[in-house]
């Protein structure tokens, strides 16, 4: 599986919260780093921020970019189940096969065009 393959198999079980995929997929001293969470690992991500797809109605990578090595850029557009809609972009490190760290910076509201 290639690191955009891996990447593209992460957001699917985040969408579908396939607890199982995400456990193989997330390296055991995964980072998730965001606006809200400074640096949380693999236990406080799976709490926190795995269990939201449930508000969302629909997402979309529209750019997914294998940037090195390691880094995978993403850029997706998601409809919340009120409406709006957003763009973000993630800085994913792949090592050894499995996701070792997610950085993602948060787009504001993207109008529907």
């Amino acid at each position: 599986m290639s690191n955009v393959d891996l990447v593209r198999a992460a957001f699917g079980a985040y969408l579908a919260q396939d607890r199982a995929a995400i456990d193989r997929l997330l390296a055991e001293d995964f980072v998730f780093t965001s606006p809200q969470d400074d640096h949380i690992g693999k236990a406080a991500f799976l709490e926190i921020c795995f269990p939201t797809a449930d508000r969302l109605r629909s997402q979309e990578i529209l750019d997914a970019v294998a940037l090195d090595g390691e880094q995978v850029f993403v850029r997706y557009e998601y409809e919340l189940k009120t409406g709006e809609r957003h763009r973000n972009v993630e800085v994913m490190t792949v090592r050894d096969g499995r996701l070792a760290e997610t950085q993602v910076y948060f787009g504001g509201r993207f109008p529907q065009g």
